[in-house]
């Protein structure tokens, strides 16, 4: 998963003639919010059909993980480079084209009985990808006033949730009743409906002047007080978390609850969505508090996961546990990047973009190591073990600050 921008952050106006809510251009926040659903749906999507898609083009289970890999590397080695490269293009342009890439990548992936083919579509995905992160959460703060933006931007990321609730337990259970197929051919008709909707809803916005002011190399934006400490949070936390979820599907097997997966992910997915709400109506008083509840929640998740127990209760607890916690998640270090780069938010975003999505990437790898050498249940402890710095390092507070502090 991703959540990123390299938009300029000064722009505060809301979009001219959109619907309002609470100061909100609701209607064109809930079209960015379909585009992060696509996102992160086409993303995470594998992880419900894995055993599925392993089977159908005749590779081992670790080996079809390596598809949500792919995907996240298109994204973490092209977003900087492509970021710069279309800053100055029109953001609706920009949009369209990303829309499109996703279009065209999922149908190859419905299509594709070849797995070097399947796993280059799903690179494509990535770099599409790189591409709406660079400016979906960006166009969500310019479209609302400065003491909403952290608001815009959770409405914008309650895509990320409900891919997770409604997208991928539906794309789980068309999987096993219709084929995995059908699935991936679904998104693309998603796609390009959104295509539709973008251009018919979605304000243009112009992209950033050349040598505008605030845009300095992404590694110098290292030495800006809090930004750091944002970037290690989020590289550990999304590779604790991308370990374990890349092989749910895997994991669950080995519990004797398989055919439970599309129930499993939808308690996950529901929670997520609990918990981003939570996230939205406080994140511009209590950032540090909601970060550190959300790493701590994932944390206690992973060990219940951890102790061996024969109760699908006790499992569908922790995953909710686990939804809670991770549902805000993106939108805190979201924010947080942005707060701590200033005037330098733009590349604080871009290093945020590529740092997630390496994350993803190692994620991929690294469960799928751990799933060969060690077995499924090396995967929760190895996401507990990351999580104990994650939880150290909010609790020091730079980068995070506490309520009145933003």
């Amino acid at each position: 998963m991703s959540t990123h921008t390299t938009e300029p952050t000064g722009s505060s106006e809301p979009a001219e003639g959109a619907e309002r809510h609470g100061g909100l251009p609701l209607a064109v926040l809930l079209a960015l919010a379909t585009a992060v659903f696509v996102t992160s749906l086409t993303e995470t999507l594998p992880a419900g059909v894995l055993p599925a898609m392993s089977a159908d083009l005749g590779v081992g289970e670790s080996a079809m993980g390596q598809s949500v890999t792919v995907y996240a590397i298109g994204t973490a080695v092209t977003a900087i480079p492509l970021s710069a490269a279309t800053a100055g293009w029109r953001r609706k342009r920009l949009l369209l084209t990303a829309m499109a890439g996703f279009a065209a990548a999922n149908t190859v992936t419905a299509v594709s009985t070849d797995y070097s083919l399947t796993m280059a579509a799903r690179f494509v995905a990535g770099v599409a990808a790189g591409l709406a992160w660079a400016l979906l959460a960006g166009y969500a703060r310019r479209l609302a006033p400065a003491h909403l933006q952290g608001r815009a931007i959770a409405i914008v990321m309650t895509g990320i949730p409900v891919a997770l609730s409604l997208g991928v337990p539906a794309g789980t259970f068309l999987g096993e009743v219709l084929g995995w197929r059908v699935t991936f051919t679904l998104m693309t008709v998603l796609a390009v409906a959104l295509l539709g909707w973008i251009a018919a809803g979605v304000p243009d916005q112009p992209g950033q002047r050349r040598g505008a002011a605030g845009r300095i190399p992404v590694l110098r934006v290292l030495t800006v007080p809090g930004v750091t400490p944002v970037l290690f949070v989020t590289l550990v936390f999304v590779l604790a978390h991308t370990i374990l979820y890349t092989y749910i599907a895997t994991f669950l097997d080995g519990l004797g609850m398989g055919g439970s997966t599309d129930l499993v992910l939808l308690v996950f997915g529901v929670a997520s969505l609990a918990g981003i709400w939570f996230v939205g109506a406080r994140i511009d008083r209590r950032l540090r508090a909601l970060t550190l509840a959300s790493a701590l929640l994932v944390a206690v998740s992973a060990a219940l996961l951890a102790v061996p127990a024969d109760s699908p209760a006790l499992v569908y607890a922790a995953v909710a546990l686990w939804g809670l916690g991770w549902g805000g998640a993106p939108t805190l270090l979201q924010t947080a990047v942005t707060d701590a780069g200033g005037d330098s938010a733009d590349a604080a975003q871009a290093a945020l973009v590529t740092l997630w999505n390496a994350a993803m990437a190692g994620g991929g790898v690294a469960g799928g190591v751990l799933l060969d050498h060690l077995g499924t249940g090396s995967l929760p402890w190895s996401v507990l073990l990351l999580l104990i710095p994650v939880v150290v390092v909010v609790a020091l507070g730079q980068g995070f600050p506490a309520g009145g502090e933003r």
